[in-house]
Formats: C-alpha cells, structure tokens, sequence
C-alpha cells in the first residue's frame, strides 16, 4: 500500500510524480483515463488512482 494512500494530490503533484506537464495530467482526467475529483475549481486525484493508472488497465478494476 502507498505511504500516502487516501491522500488527495493536486494537479501538480500529479504531473511531477508522473513526469508529464500539467494539461497532460487535466487531458487524463477529462478522458476517464484517471480518476478524479472536482472540488469547486480544483482537480483532486486520489493517491491511490494515480497508483492504479500507474499499474494499468488490469489494475483499474481491482479495489
């Protein structure tokens, strides 16, 4: 389990962990490809989703 599981990342955080400029990041997220939260304004990715995407396919349907 990740040591900052139910943890929710800003867009940022996401994008640095990743390796990929923010839009990249926002361009998932409207795509489906990685499960998000819109608080008001802000996008929240959940530690453990960036984790699953990370994983792949195979793991998105695993909980």
């Amino acid at each position: 389990m990740a040591l900052d599981s139910g943890r929710l990342l800003a867009v940022r955080e996401v994008a640095e962990r990743l390796g990929v400029c923010r839009a990249t990041v926002y361009r998932l997220c409207e795509r489906g490809e990685l499960l998000h939260i819109r608080i008001s304004n802000a996008v929240r990715i959940d530690a453990e989703a960036q984790e699953r995407f990370i994983r792949g396919p195979s793991s998105q349907n695993r909980m």
